[in-house]
């Protein structure tokens, strides 16, 4: 596998690792908003909402509007650390949440082509390392944490 192939499988590393499940992977494609936590060079963390794509690697990638000259860009560049919470209320009676968080490494990379015209050449490419999850089946309590061998 070239670094240009994808995997056969959605949401798979190269070497064939699974990131997600099925049920986070369908859960992600539903929603559209997630919050970034970053970490600025000074230690001070920063939370944003921000879009977000999961690519067939298994990556995950944050664009925005003149996404370079914000401040969760420049903390990614310096530190290279983050998190992404996606969830919601599915039900308030009975009471039942639901979401999906992703820790992991990231890169702030320039010059990419973006997916819509409106959106700025600059990415925040997240190589998850840990994924959690809950309330996605109603069948199972709890939560599900599990470290992504070799990441995305």
């Amino acid at each position: 596998m070239t670094a240009t192939d994808t995997p056969d499988t959605p949401g798979a590393t190269a070497a064939g690792a699974r990131v997600f499940s099925d049920d986070e992977l369908g859960y992600l494609a539903s929603q559209r908003l997630g919050r970034l936590a970053t970490v600025a060079p000074d230690g001070r963390p920063q939370n944003s909402p921000v879009s977000f794509q999961v690519r067939p690697d298994g990556t995950v990638e944050i664009y925005g509007y003149d996404l370079g000259a914000s401040r969760k860009f420049r903390n990614v560049a310096a530190t290279g650390v983050v998190s992404l919470v996606v969830d919601d209320i599915a039900s308030v009676d009975p009471w039942r949440v639901r979401g999906v968080e992703i820790r992991g490494t990231a890169a702030a990379i320039t010059d990419v082509d973006p997916p819509q015209p409106w959106l700025s050449r600059e990415v925040i490419r997240i190589q998850p390392r840990r994924v959690l999850s809950w309330g996605l089946d109603p069948d199972a309590q709890g939560l599900r944490a599990r470290a992504v061998p070799g990441g995305a």
